[in-house]
């Protein structure tokens, strides 16, 4: 049997949830983003239920919260990738070596890529690795034995000061 809280809450849920997408819909481009947003209104309603005042009222100042959220956090997420962006292409510039490196890797999967950085960039030990991976300590083996491979296959013939570094 449901609490009067609970019944509450979905007679609340019932009525506005449309009206609340519709909001963040307007506002958002991503409909799935939209959905997400809409389902946090109404976590934050449940968390911190109203007493009095305009239901409807209150539950778009809280879907206009979070969508201002969203686009600090859309901003915040732009301005780090144009930052790496700007100090992976500084660090690499100076070097032919490492412009090879940073080209192999940008051809790698992403399984493969990030194996290489937790043994190299990182300097994980194998355990470690597996321990990352959450896999065996010999499936880490083989996955780094693979991806060194695949890197091998995407760096140029004159890169062999690179591969011996990586102790391949």
């Amino acid at each position: 049997m449901l609490s009067e809280r609970e019944l509450a809450f979905i007679a609340l849920h019932k009525d506005n949830y449309p009206r609340v997408y519709s909001y963040i819909r307007r506002r958002i481009d991503d409909a799935e983003l939209a959905q997400e947003l809409a389902a946090d209104v109404f976590r934050v309603v449940w968390q911190k239920p109203q007493t009095t005042g305009s239901e409807i009222a209150w539950l778009l100042t809280i879907a206009r919260n979070l969508v201002g959220n969203a686009y600090r956090a859309r901003d915040r997420q732009q301005a780090l990738q144009e930052k790496l962006r700007f100090a992976t292409t500084t660090t690499f510039e100076g070097s032919d070596e490492n412009a090879a490196v940073h080209d192999a890797m940008a051809t790698l999967r992403d399984k493969d890529r990030d194996i290489l950085q937790l043994a190299y960039w990182d300097g994980l030990t194998m355990a470690e690795i597996a321990g990352v991976l959450q896999c065996s300590e010999s499936a880490a083996k083989v996955r780094l034995h693979r991806a060194r491979t695949a890197f091998r296959k995407h760096l140029p013939a004159h890169s062999e000061s690179i591969t011996q570094k990586m102790g391949a």
